[in-house]
């Protein structure tokens, strides 16, 4: 004979239910709370009236956002639906129903806020004793844009359109300007279509205009590049006494180009190639300790390159709190690779460790166990690095990049779903990429914390 449980869900508790109850001790829900009360949300709090009915508590808008990025619940309407279904979740919002409406204009009002609020809990990653910084990987991944690559509008076509916009307008004009229309279709309305017409032009009017600012945005940067390779290729003449190899850097070209692109959804993004093909993307970067695997700089570009990011990573790195230690090494892929940048690490102190050209995959056991040739004393910066990555030492302490920071994008990407922004503009995306990294760095403290 079988023996089941009583199943009973009539019977009415005896005394009133306490969420608190319902969650595990030690559950992420919990860490999440205990975080978020920690950090400061004065300015948070102070940017609400004070009138009206009364509003739900940043810590626990917030404490949803980050629970429900940290464990792939991205969607407003689903954060909201979760605070009736999810145990977890209820006791986050203490018992309480925030509706989608409210959780997404808290997360659009609050991107600077939120942005700060990443440095903070790397502070308290370091009060934890878990986070010292030292060696850190960078690396980026492409996040698709709240927009269709079907909306992407290239400067030769605009031309194209807009002159038949044009045409089709005057066509318009000389039938309204005729006495006799009695041969016109019934469905044809002149001011309408003309208005129709009128109104495209403006947009593609507007789409020109930002693709011109950003070809001469383009040809200042290019310029300068181009300056620097001639410098840089002065110099290693110089250096060594012999004519430098291969042609010399071509000039740029200014104006924008047939192809510049921009989109009518989300003018910001652009089209980048990704594994599944081109699609419209923001460039999502994070710099990651190698020893917690917790995010330590993160930002967004709209650039598919990667080289440009050193840079700012670099000003990012240096300007964390002292306590939390010192970046000592930066480990990058060929992507990064350029003597500039190079010799911008120097100047902040870092050693670099940048990748020359893609990696090998079946290294000779001569090269995997050897060591090089001994360094030329006037070797550069880039040759001198080189001569590092070739060494035992440096073919391990490289290694630790790919084990580092594509596991953390893997999760990320893969396992909680993060594929794509919710929100649109290069401002908005940076803070929600601060929301995502955030989110990650609290789970992974979760998962660090002794037991």
């Amino acid at each position: 004979m079988s023996n089941f449980r009583e199943i009973d869900r009539d019977t009415d508790f005896l005394l009133p239910p306490s969420v608190n109850d319902w969650l595990p001790e030690r559950h992420l829900a919990r860490f999440v709370v205990e975080v978020v009360e920690q950090l400061d949300l004065s300015g948070m709090s102070r940017r609400y009236r004070g009138s009206g009915s009364a509003a739900y508590h940043p810590s626990v808008l917030l404490g949803l956002l980050i629970y429900g990025y940290a464990t792939g619940v991205f969607s407003s309407r689903k954060i909201e639906r979760a605070t009736y279904d999810s145990v977890a979740f209820r006791f986050i919002a203490s018992n309480q129903h925030p509706d989608h409406d409210t959780l997404a204009t808290f997360r659009k009002r609050f991107l600077r806020e939120i942005e700060g609020l990443f440095v903070t809990v790397l502070k308290l990653a370091g009060e934890m004793g878990v986070l010292k910084l030292g060696t850190v990987a960078l690396d980026g991944t492409k996040v698709q844009a709240n927009a269709s690559r079907h909306s992407a509008l290239s400067y030769g076509h605009a031309e194209k359109i807009e002159a038949q916009l044009r045409q089709e307008v005057a066509d318009l004009l000389t039938l309204a300007e005729q006495a006799d229309q009695a041969d016109l279709p019934d469905e044809l309305v002149i001011p309408a279509e003309l208005e129709r017409r009128e109104t495209r032009l403006a947009a593609i009017a507007r789409a020109k205009t930002e693709i011109e600012a950003r070809a001469a945005e383009r040809a200042v940067r290019e310029q300068a590049e181009y300056q620097a390779k001639l410098a840089a290729r002065e110099e290693r003449s110089r250096r060594t006494g012999k004519k430098p190899r291969g042609k010399p850097p071509s000039p740029p070209t200014a104006g924008p180009r047939a192809d510049d692109q921009i989109n009518l959804t989300d003018a910001e993004s652009r089209i980048m190639k990704t594994r599944q093909g081109f699609e419209q993307c923001y460039n999502g970067q994070a710099a990651v300790d190698v020893e917690t695997m917790l995010v330590v700089g993160q930002t967004v570009t709209a650039a598919g390159n990667d080289k440009q990011q050193v840079e700012p990573m670099l000003e990012r790195l240096t300007a964390l709190p002292k306590a939390l230690g010192r970046v000592e090494v930066l480990l990058a892929d060929a992507g990064y690779c350029s003597e500039h940048n190079v010799e911008q690490c120097r100047n902040a102190a870092i050693e670099p460790m940048i990748a020359l050209a893609r990696e090998s995959h079946h290294l000779p056991w001569q090269v995997r166990f050897g060591e090089p040739p001994p360094l030329d004393p006037a070797a550069g910066p880039l040759e001198t690095m080189a001569h590092r990555l070739k060494t035992r030492d440096g073919r391990n302490r490289y290694a630790l990049r790919k084990q580092t920071v594509e596991p953390v994008f893997g999760i990320i990407k893969s396992v909680l779903g993060f594929r794509q922004f919710l929100l649109r503009g290069l401002d908005s995306t940076r803070g929600e990429w601060s929301l995502v990294t955030m989110s990650w760095n609290i789970k992974r403290l979760f998962a660090l914390k002794p037991v």
